[in-house]
């Protein structure tokens, strides 16, 4: 997965959370880990470029 895949998938999970009304706790939390490790990969992409330099 690259950077850009990873930000695009946390926009459209945050989109999906925004245009629903009644999500189950489970669900919620589910979308939120995911969201949580997505953007946790993209600080290690981004402190690894960081590095580079």
């Amino acid at each position: 997965m690259t950077y850009d895949e990873a930000i695009s998938k946390v926009e459209s999970i945050v989109k999906e959370l925004e245009q629903t009304e009644a999500l189950s706790m489970e669900v919620y939390k589910a979308k939120a880990k995911e969201a949580k490790e997505l953007l946790d990969f993209c600080m290690q992409q981004l402190d690894a470029y960081s590095s580079e330099k």
